[in-house]
């Protein structure tokens, strides 16, 4: 008789000024990390390496999947400005630089998909096929360096309703380095304030493209970022989505309030969905 499957192992986003309270956490379980702290130009723009050292001594043990969330502030990906696309890709290079420094494998980038663009994009002939086209005139020489560095791009939805549209977008890459992210607190407010379908078709939808999953709790209301079980996501079919995949994505509670990782990672650990 097969044994089942172990549960899924959490993991965690947070700035490196938290490491400290979480190290043992993450080196105990040799957890997932996603450090928060570089996707601002401020910081991008400074001299970062003596934080990179600062954090690489603080993970001194740690030999769980790390990641960065890449920029994202004040952009997007498919923008069809060509002054502003020097700009994102600046961005994203220096996002790939971190990672090369932290010796990160993944980054997270966030979908071009926006409410406008469901009602829109089929409004003018061709205009999908455009989108897709700016997205890889910012993305295809960060695709190349992510390929040769071995980083993974993967695209988080942000407003996106159709949850397939962002899976074609990474399919189009034809690349391993370009995956999908689902933030379930994005999908969540997509599906009650926006009309897209419940979280667990984001995840199905995804299939094994998925290796990312930002997990945050939500009304539906706003992009909440509450410990799971404060809001109303219905986590059991969640997770049921997440167990048929084999792609093992990291799963990175994502809070507001990043004192409320063990709690949020206890709520699943007595639901008996998480480890």
């Amino acid at each position: 008789m097969s044994q089942p499957s172990p549960l899924p192992l959490l993991g965690a986003a947070m700035p490196s000024d938290a490491l400290p309270t979480y190290r043992d956490w993450l080196v105990d379980g040799q957890r997932d990390l996603e450090l928060q702290d570089f996707f601002k130009a401020e910081v991008l723009n400074g001299d970062w390496r003596p934080l990179a050292r600062r954090i690489r001594a603080e993970l001194q043990g740690h030999s769980g999947r790390l990641g960065i969330h890449g920029p994202f502030w004040g952009f997007n990906i498919d923008t069809q400005d060509p002054d502003v696309r020097a700009v994102v890709q600046k961005r994203i290079d220096q996002g790939l630089d971190v990672c090369e420094e932290l010796g990160a494998d993944q980054m997270v980038v966030h979908s071009p998909y926006t409410t406008w663009s469901y009602h829109n994009l089929d409004n003018q002939a061709g205009a999908r096929g455009k989108l897709q086209e700016r997205v890889h005139a910012c993305l295809g020489e960060a695709v190349a360096r992510a390929e040769r560095i071995g980083v993974t791009l993967v695209i988080e939805n942000i407003e996106d309703i159709d949850p397939h549209a962002r899976v074609r977008l990474a399919q189009s890459f034809g690349s391993e380095r370009v995956r999908v992210s689902i933030d379930t607190g994005h999908a969540y407010y997509a599906h009650v304030s926006t009309g897209a379908p419940p979280v667990d078709y984001y995840v199905v939808a995804a299939g094994n493209l998925l290796e990312h999953v930002h997990l945050q709790d939500a009304d539906g209301y706003a992009d909440r970022h509450w410990a799971i079980g404060e809001g109303s996501i219905l986590w059991p079919g969640v997770f049921r989505a997440l167990g048929e995949l084999t792609s093992n994505p990291r799963l990175i509670l994502e809070l507001r309030d990043n004192s409320l990782i063990g709690q949020a990672a206890e709520y699943l650990v007595k639901a008996g969905l998480a480890r």
